[in-house]
Order: C-alpha cells, then structure tokens, then sequence
C-alpha cells in the first residue's frame, strides 16, 4: 500500500500527503467507524511506515513516497519485532491485529480518512497472506533464534 509521507511536494509532485496534524482526529474518526482495530495500532502502522522509508533511505533505494503492500508489511514486522521482540503477537493481537489483511484493512482506513494515499494498483488483496503471523512473530523465539540478533536494528531476520 501507498501511504505516502513526504515532506516536500516539490521533492516528489505526485505523491499525496498525510496531514499530521489531522492524523489523530482521522485515527479517532476511523476507530469509531471501524472498532476492529486499537487506536493504537494505527499510530503504530504509521511509525512503521516512516521507519521503512526511513531504511530505505538508508540503503540508498528509491527515494519515492509510494511503499507498496509488501514493502509496508515488511517495515511492519520489523518495526514490531524491533519494538516489542517476543511480545509482538500479544500486543498486536491486543490491538486487534492478527494478519496482515488487518494491516491491509487498517491501511485502507486510512486511504478512506484521506490520510494515506494509494495507487490503482494497490488492494487489499496484495495484504492477503503476505506472511503468517505466527511464523513471523512467535516462531523465531521458539525455535532458538533471536532475530534481534541479526546484522542490525533495521535488519530483523524474515521469521520465515
């Protein structure tokens, strides 16, 4: 999915902005209309997306504001498995989370509040079975590895 943040239309002329100082209105708006989701786990969806530009800026890759479904749910895991190691699945479970077609659902909120943008080839099927959470959040811990042990903080083993 597209959620794009950029901090300059001159940079990028075609990317659509989200608006933060209208980000917590839309997630209370979003989160009375859909109740499926923890607030929370918005604000978490949109720290994980600046974290994957912010890596991706870091690698030297496209430097555009478009991140598309596989990409986001990439950041995703590595964000939370990051932040909150072997209690991933507790937390994002708690917030409601439990694949990443509720990533995708979360991520179209947010295109319908106006706050992410998308393109036409983005849809909630490219979030549908991306990855089992179990596999990607739980598995890692019990089998022995630690992929917060891998070659860096931004650099979390796949859980695959």
């Amino acid at each position: 999915m597209p959620p794009r943040l950029t901090p300059s239309r001159r940079k990028f002329p075609d990317t659509i902005f989200m608006q933060t100082t209208g980000f917590q209105e839309a997630v209370e708006a979003v989160s009375r209309d859909d109740n499926r989701y923890h607030p929370e786990a918005y604000i978490f969806l949109r720290d994980s997306l600046e974290a994957t530009l912010k890596r991706r800026k870091k690698a030297k890759k496209e430097v555009s504001g478009h991140v598309a479904a596989p990409e986001l749910l990439d950041g995703f895991r590595i964000h939370a498995l990051n932040e909150f190691g072997p209690m991933s699945m507790t937390v994002l479970e708690y917030w409601g989370v439990r694949s990443c077609e509720d990533v995708g659902h979360m991520v179209f909120n947010l295109v319908q509040a106006g706050v992410f943008g998308k393109t036409d080839e983005d849809t909630i099927d490219r979030f549908i079975g991306t990855f089992d959470f179990h596999s990607a959040f739980v598995y890692p811990f019990q089998s022995g590895q630690n992929p917060l042990n891998a070659s860096g903080p931004d650099e979390v083993g796949s859980g695959e």
